[in-house]
């Protein structure tokens, strides 16, 4: 019922996480309806991305350079190191300012039963990061689910031998919760992670 072309651009954007068939539809369309610049730049935009953007070599955050723009600052603090499950995690963190270290990013969390073990995150070139930058803190900040304690639990495992301190990003309430509405695994992991007043 439609054209080929327009019908491969629907099924490569249904393809986008979080986009199904419909909105891909409608998107394609949207493209369609546009003066042909619009079309011709978002494929320039795709073009330039691939040929320009990749992985940090050695925190692999994105970059177009070998390193990117927080490895390249010399102003961060390079005796903390942050681990983090992906890029969206490590712009959350610097949204908040309240990190002045350095990043490794694992483009992933183990998931033995989805087939990703340790070969499959960016691992390699962690512990010679980690002595050659004198490093004294590695944080752990994967996600709070199954997969992110299983790889924080690894992490710890293997970075325990190098004689460093190991943290963990705190988790329980959010601010503006009410304790009413939480469940119990996240008010017992509260307690556990209490602080003093400051």
């Amino acid at each position: 019922m439609l054209p080929p072309a327009l019908d491969k651009v629907a099924t490569m954007l249904s393809r986008l996480p979080g986009v199904g068939k419909r909105t891909a539809m409608r998107w394609a369309f949207y493209i369609m309806n546009e003066p042909p610049a619009f079309a011709q730049g978002l494929s320039q935009a795709l073009s330039d991305l691939l040929e320009h953007v990749h992985f940090c070599s050695a925190c692999h955050h994105l970059a177009e350079t070998e390193t990117c723009s927080i490895c390249s600052d010399p102003s961060r603090d390079t005796t903390q190191l942050c681990i983090v499950e992906s890029v969206p995690d490590l712009l959350a963190l610097e949204r908040t300012g309240s990190f002045r270290g350095r990043y490794h990013v694992l483009h992933g969390a183990l998931a033995p039963l989805k087939g990703v073990g340790p070969a499959q995150l960016k691992l390699a070139n962690l512990e010679q990061r980690i002595v050659d930058d004198g490093v004294t803190e590695v944080i752990v900040a994967t996600s709070a689910d199954v997969e992110g304690e299983a790889t924080g639990l690894y992490l710890a495992k293997r970075l325990s031998p190098l004689g460093i301190r190991l943290s963990r990003i705190a988790t329980g309430i959010p601010m503006g919760g009410e304790l009413e509405y939480l469940d119990d695994h996240t008010l017992t992991r509260a307690f556990a992670g209490r602080t003093p007043f400051q």
